[in-house]
């Protein structure tokens, strides 16, 4: 039996479903391409980034660093923490004491952290939804095609192959498509957490890192 046909010959309801775990499919496909390129253009740059800072003898020296690596998280945060810094060397002294201006920078690195995290963390739920949705979308569609197999049997008041398979196929392509939606989304959404888990760990340690720096050199 061709697939293509036992979708066109299924009913309404069926139909509906299958296009539903299509849809689910596509969107999950599409975000996962674009978090793979994402993440992996953050931790790329962010690993350069990196380097640049730690071989610069003054925070001034960064500053071509953060424009060449725009996606990295921990520029943001260099841009952010250095803004704070400018802003308390300006003030002077008099203007704040060095517990009040390490939090103060402190604070610029953290409201920075979040908005980055929140980025990386954008369209997770999605892949996290479809991973757990689309199996119990399949299954539906599975009792829904078991049923037309047995009203059949009632109708024509035969248990044949020929009067059974439609019904049982239909049931079997439904189940085959929520897996086939689920199982991508489930092994990306784990994936991507693991990364995003690693770059937050690298923006902690680069949150000390800075504070380290901004003590050193302007804390006095």
């Amino acid at each position: 039996m061709n697939a293509f046909k036992l979708i066109a010959e299924a009913s309404f309801v069926v139909q509906l479903i299958l296009l539903s775990l299509l849809l689910f499919s596509v969107f999950s496909w599409a975000i996962i391409l674009f978090k793979r390129r994402t993440l992996r253009q953050s931790q790329a740059q962010s690993k350069r980034f990196l380097s640049a800072f730690r071989k610069s003898r003054d925070l001034e020296d960064v500053q071509d660093a953060v424009r060449k690596h725009q996606a990295s998280p921990l520029a943001a945060m260099f841009e952010a923490g250095f803004r704070e810094v400018n802003i308390m060397a300006k003030r002077g002294p008099a203007g704040a004491s060095k517990a009040d201006r390490m939090d103060n920078i402190e604070r610029a690195l953290q409201r920075v952290s979040n908005t980055e995290i929140a980025r990386m963390e954008r369209m997770m739920s999605f892949l996290a939804t479809t991973g757990s949705v689309t199996p119990f979308i399949g299954l539906f569609g599975t009792v829904w095609g078991i049923m037309d197999a047995f009203q059949r049997i009632g109708i024509l008041r035969s248990a044949s192959l020929v009067t059974v398979a439609p019904g049982i196929a239909e049931a079997l392509i439904a189940t085959a498509a929520g897996l086939f939606a689920a199982v991508p989304a489930v092994i990306a959404y784990n994936f991507f957490l693991h990364r995003i888990k690693d770059i937050i760990t690298e923006m902690e340690d680069f949150h000390l890192e800075f504070l380290n720096v901004a003590d050193r050199l302007y804390g006095s």
